[in-house]
């Protein structure tokens, strides 16, 4: 197995995609030539040639129906929102569109469409490039929400995307892509869509979270080894649908539940887990919920990032406050 990053992880993945169907095509702004603002597509153009790898204007409403039209058509495509933040400008498509064409054709087309692109806070962006917005695609009913946390899962976890006959909001977060390596098997290989990972097992307190924050929460539940609090660690990996029966086995054996996200409190899919806990196995808890996110405003500028993004430390009380309960 090679040690990739996460951004190799994907550039791995897009290649074997592109080499394995002949109707699969990347398109997004600057990801021709230039390979991508974060080089996700570096090389790929020059090996699959200019039709299949290609860069669009900059126009993101543009770039969703392009990706509407060649879906309709019968080609498979990965379309990029440069940064997620920027959303907003192909919502319709997404939303109004791509999440709707299965039920409003009664199930004649499939709407096979990945879009990539890069999110998430702690790397000082400019405004509109990290925000946690995937709790909008989360609860639009259509999409299914994918989140990796490693590169393992990220290869994995695309390749499965990139096969969905229905539309998948791949989501990287931005700290993720070169902050370590991780064991990627060469081969061509798929993760199901809708199951959670459990990288850490434990008995104590479990806690669920997906992108970044995995690696917090990982930290998290190292130190508080060290003081006998057993940490069970859930990667929801895909946010939409969620894997609420790894959710509820955990939180049986455990008792107590703490749900992290790096989205502010009233964003992101935290909120729905605790609901869906909350309703299904409210008896088999200790202690009430505990909640870890960022404050209810709007994401802050560079200089202030580090002091609103949770991190962990604020697990580590959050599960103390939970554990010790009475």
């Amino acid at each position: 197995m090679a040690q990739l990053t996460m951004i190799q992880a994907i550039t791995n993945a897009l290649d074997m995609a592109l080499a394995k169907d002949k109707d699969t095509m990347i398109f997004g702004e600057d990801v021709g030539a230039n390979g991508g603002v974060f080089r996700a597509t570096e090389g790929l153009q020059a090996i699959h040639g200019e039709d299949r790898v290609f860069d669009t204007p900059l126009a993101e409403s543009g770039i969703g129906g392009l990706a509407i039209g060649l879906a309709l058509e019968k080609f498979r495509p990965i379309m990029e929102v440069q940064f997620f933040g920027f959303v907003f400008e192909v919502m319709d498509s997404i939303v109004g569109q791509m999440a709707r064409t299965r039920f409003r054709l009664g199930n004649t087309r499939n709407m096979p469409i990945t879009i990539r692109s890069p999110f998430g806070g702690g790397v000082h962006t400019p405004e509109m490039h990290a925000d946690n917005l995937e709790g909008l695609m989360a609860q639009s009913p259509g999409l299914k929400v994918v989140i990796p946390s490693n590169p393992y899962d990220a290869k994995g976890l695309l390749l499965a995307s990139i096969e969905d006959n229905d539309p998948v909001v791949f989501l990287e977060h931005m700290k993720l892509y070169r902050s370590f390596r991780d064991e990627v098997p060469e081969e061509y290989y798929t993760i199901p869509l809708g199951v959670a990972g459990v990288p850490v097992e434990g008995n104590d307190v479990t806690i669920v979270t997906y992108g970044y924050m995995v690696r917090e929460a990982l930290k998290a539940a190292e130190s508080l080894k060290e003081e006998n609090i057993s940490v069970e660690v859930i990667d929801l990996r895909t946010v939409s649908p969620i894997d609420i029966k790894t959710i509820v086995a955990s939180v049986e054996k455990t008792g107590r539940l703490v749900v992290v996200q790096e989205a502010q409190r009233q964003a992101g899919v935290g909120a729905t887990v605790m609901a869906e806990i909350a309703e299904r196995s409210i008896l088999s808890l200790k202690a009430p919920i505990g909640r870890v996110a960022a404050p209810d405003t709007i994401y802050p500028f560079g200089m202030a990032e580090n002091d609103w993004l949770p991190n962990e430390q604020d697990i580590i009380n959050k599960v103390k406050e939970i554990y010790f309960f009475d």
